[in-house]
């Protein structure tokens, strides 16, 4: 069997997203596929959104030199993936990086002679399949992690994102959607067909707790061992709420502890709102951090505050630790999160309904310790890397057509 030489495109390979990119591309068996990891380069030289450049690409060594923090790429250039850096590709529309990044990409999708180009997350997901089709590439497959649409934008904006994502759609030949309920939206929207979608879950490796994991992870966090302590991880942005999990926080008892772990653009506003609610002692910002899943055993709860989401890797991260969870009712997370049963669901947007189900956990220990274990007992084998690559390789040589195929002369 002939090796498949895949290029997988996304705007950043980080923790989330870039996560499940990066282990669904290690999990591939090498003799039957040659994955190269095309990332975009917010972040690179300190400047988020800033490229050194507006054009070219960057390869190897050449592509990690100056990652930035919490940049997956050179682990995948350490495991031997062929990795490349498009530093025009930034996560904010901006018309001259994107016409830069389009040029760039179609250039290294066509030389590189791709049998595959899968795509993910909003940016890369247009950029490169828009590419892709110009380079003329035989299969095109994008991951459905979330969508760049959702309830807080105004009606204008999201239809012209949904319009968008429909006309991609017609130049795609295999979906794949993290969680059901990602799939279904994306049914439902219009933006791919039934016999095109198939659905997988986010891949972690299992976290493994030992006795002791508990009181080591609380001398990370610099914690007391009797402190209360709700956690989360995440990028400090719009979407995963960062005022909400304050807010939440404000309404719980004084003996609580709120822990956020992970950097971001809105982590001066965030520490804004703790000194404002009177927090400062009961608050800690770790930014970020590379030992998450050492970390999660010291939490008592896991609140997730998101407004919108797919289904995050650190909620099957956090079941594998046997940590409690607390999370906003959005996307895929009821895949993971049955109310009542592995977890509670609140509405997102409503950090009074996120503070009290957190508080009912913290005073019923004997609830949140049976969700905890139903919560992982739910996982079996589903949600690891080896079980993603399998569908991966199922994906790339299947034989679902897009509707509609040519260029895109009018992109």
């Amino acid at each position: 069997m002939a090796r498949l030489r895949v290029a997988t495109v996304i705007t950043r390979l980080q923790a989330g997203g870039g996560g499940v990119a990066l282990r669904g591309a290690l999990a591939l068996d090498r003799d039957e596929f040659e994955v190269t990891i095309v990332t975009g380069g917010a972040g690179l030289d300190g400047h988020a959104g800033e490229p050194r450049t507006t054009d070219g690409v960057l390869f190897g060594a050449d592509a990690v030199a100056g990652a930035p923090e919490g940049d997956l790429l050179p682990e995948a250039y350490t495991a031997g993936l062929a990795v490349a850096r498009v530093p025009a590709l930034v996560p904010p529309i901006s018309p001259r990086n994107d016409r830069a990044a389009l040029r760039t990409l179609t250039w290294l999708l066509a030389d590189g002679g791709y049998d595959v180009v899968h795509t993910h997350s909003a940016k890369a997901g247009a950029l490169g399949r828009f590419a892709g089709v110009r380079a003329g590439r035989p299969r095109i497959v994008h991951t459905f992690h979330g969508f760049p649409f959702h309830e807080f934008q105004s009606a204008v904006r999201r239809s012209a994102y949904v319009g968008l994502e429909r006309r991609l759609g017609r130049h795609t030949d295999a979906f794949l959607a993290v969680g059901t309920a990602v799939a279904t939206e994306a049914l439902r929207r219009g933006l791919a067909t039934a016999e095109r979608m198939r659905t997988i879950p986010p891949a972690v490796e299992p976290v493994r707790c030992a006795p002791g994991d508990r009181a080591e992870a609380r001398r990370r966090l610099g914690l007391p061992a009797g402190a209360q302590v709700v956690g989360t991880v995440g990028r400090v942005d719009y979407q995963k709420a960062p005022e909400h999990f304050v807010d939440a926080l404000a309404g719980l008892p004084d003996g609580v502890v709120g822990v956020w772990v992970g950097g971001g653009p809105l982590a001066g506003r965030m520490l804004d709102r703790v000194r404002q609610r009177g927090l400062t002692d009961r608050f800690r910002w770790l930014g970020h951090r590379d030992d998450v899943p050492r970390l999660l055993p010291g939490f008592d709860v896991f609140a997730l505050a998101s407004r919108y989401e797919g289904l995050p890797c650190v909620l099957v991260e956090a079941a594998g630790a046997g940590v409690p969870v607390v999370a906003t009712a959005v996307n895929a997370v009821p895949d993971l999160v049955v109310p009542g049963e592995t977890g509670l669901l609140v509405p997102p947007g409503r950090p009074r309904a996120l503070g009290a189900a957190v508080r009912h956990l913290l005073e019923h220990p004997a609830e949140a310790d049976r969700m905890a274990a139903a919560a992982r007992d739910r996982l079996g084998d589903r949600y690891t890397p080896r079980a993603l690559g399998a569908v991966l390789g199922e994906t790339y040589r299947g034989d679902s057509r897009r509707p509609r195929a040519g260029a895109l002369t009018d992109a």
